[in-house]
């Protein structure tokens, strides 16, 4: 008898999940997707044309993670398959026990079931926690290798929280492909530096197998595939090269949180970033923790350095911080980029914006209690955003400082002065990526005289 089947997820890994393992295999019955972390997405249904229809005519239906023991019992589930991250391990044994409870058995599918082999050279940067630095650490990457005259392609882990259909594969090498796909706040953040960085495209979207074939063959050449990791995700591609970084402003998450660990056991490098913020108790700690469970790989110092458009605008003001929104929620950050730049130029108070929420914006902060006196930049649907609009009108201030990888005043509009806060990786002292992507690329044959950063 076909094996009846859950994948509990939260539209990323659990799609991918299915298409490596699950699809085409009449064994098993997909019978459904649950789905947390994001607002708004169950009551969908993954589509037969990615299902495939002969399995699964009608496609398989998602829910709310909520109701999962009432469809173990009701569907007679055999497995459900725990596939999103960024959870603590307690979080990911209470979900265990929902399913044990319910009569089903509980799986974790790993890498050898799930990663699919390039045919390029293949880096991927992962990370202990969402927010640990992994953009940056792809920007500075994608920046060596193209300085070396190599053509690289990213490929961003999914977020597909539209049309699924279209979303399938998703090629961004404008801001104008940002608006044709229609793109969340969210989703922007993360593609929008790589186009324009004018350096390389960004793919991504839901079949990793046929977006991974399409950035090997992309039309404007590829030579590295770069795949830029989401929350603390171990890669959904066999990686040449795995680089993971870590967070001291979060000590001990590197060994507390699914599947973080995955990624730092199984990363060749690990930058440990940001210390230039965190204290050197906290980085020791993480350094520790790190050489205990990988004392193979190579440790990296690095900081975020801060760039501060308008400080005049900061310093004396009463200022309300806006960050990225996954970073405050499910990453759990107290303090960020736009924290770090009040404090540093002399703002005389961090407006809390709890009493000025309204619409979706107050339900992100009952499902996230502990955000405290931070905006979190909200936008995974049309009304999330206008929810974002208000609130910052609503709050009393004298200055928004915007830290989120994109200028929010191109997305809403914004009735207070703004102060624009950047941030990049800077590697500290030796050994650093310069030092590891020159063996990388002599490795893999993808110069005929060595690099340009060194003297191999």
């Amino acid at each position: 008898m076909k094996k009846r089947i859950i994948i509990i997820g939260a539209a990323g890994r659990d799609f991918h999940n299915f298409n490596t393992y699950f699809r085409g295999k009449s064994e098993y019955n997909v019978v459904a997707f649950t789905a947390a972390q994001i607002p708004d997405i169950d009551g969908r249904k993954y589509p037969k044309e990615l299902a495939g229809e002969d399995l699964y005519p009608d496609g398989i239906p998602i829910y709310a993670e909520s109701d999962l023991p009432k469809l173990i019992e009701e569907q007679q589930i055999d497995i459900c398959v725990f596939a999103y991250s960024d959870v603590p391990y307690p979080r990911v044994m209470n979900v265990s026990a929902i399913v044990n409870a319910a009569g089903a058995h509980f799986m974790l599918l790993g890498p050898k079931d799930t990663m699919i082999k390039s045919v390029k050279p293949l880096i991927a940067v992962g990370a202990t926690r969402t927010g640990c630095g992994k953009s940056q650490t792809s920007r500075r990457i994608i920046e060596i290798l193209v300085e070396n005259g190599l053509k690289v392609v990213a490929i961003r882990h999914p977020m597909p929280y539209g049309d699924l259909n279209a979303q399938k594969v998703q090629r961004f090498a404008t801001v104008e492909d940002l608006k044709k796909h229609k793109c969340t706040i969210e989703e922007m953040e993360e593609y929008e530096p790589h186009v324009v960085s004018g350096r390389n495209v960004i793919y991504a979207g839901v079949d990793y197998e046929a977006i991974l074939r399409a950035a090997e063959n992309d039309p404007d050449g590829c030579d590295v595939v770069l795949w830029d990791g989401g929350n603390n995700d171990f890669p959904f591609y066999k990686p040449d090269l795995m680089v993971g970084v870590a967070d001291p402003l979060r000590p001990g998450a590197e060994v507390s949180y699914y599947p973080g660990e995955v990624v730092a056991r199984i990363s060749d490098v690990i930058v440990i970033n940001k210390i230039d913020s965190a204290s050197l108790e906290n980085i020791n700690q993480v350094r520790a923790n790190l050489a205990k469970i990988n004392p193979r790989a190579i440790i990296i110092d690095g900081a975020s350095p801060l760039t501060v458009d308008k400080p005049e605008l900061i310093r004396g003001k009463r200022v309300l911080v806006v960050e990225d929104g996954p970073t405050l929620t499910h990453g759990e950050m107290k303090i960020g980029a736009g924290t770090v730049a009040a404090l540093k130029f002399g703002a005389a108070e961090l407006v809390d914006p709890r009493p000025y929420t309204v619409g979706k914006l107050t339900e992100t902060f009952v499902n996230y209690p502990n955000i405290g006196t931070l905006l979190p930049a909200m936008g995974y649907g049309d009304q999330q955003v206008r929810d974002l609009e208000k609130t910052i009108e609503n709050t009393p201030c004298d200055t928004v400082v915007i830290a989120t990888p994109i200028d929010l005043n191109r997305i809403v509009k914004i009735n207070k002065p703004t102060v624009i806060v950047g941030y990049e990786l800077q590697e500290i002292g030796s050994p650093n990526l310069n030092d590891v992507l020159c063996e990388f690329i002599e490795k893999h044959q993808l110069t005929k005289k060595g690099c340009d950063c060194c003297n191999h």
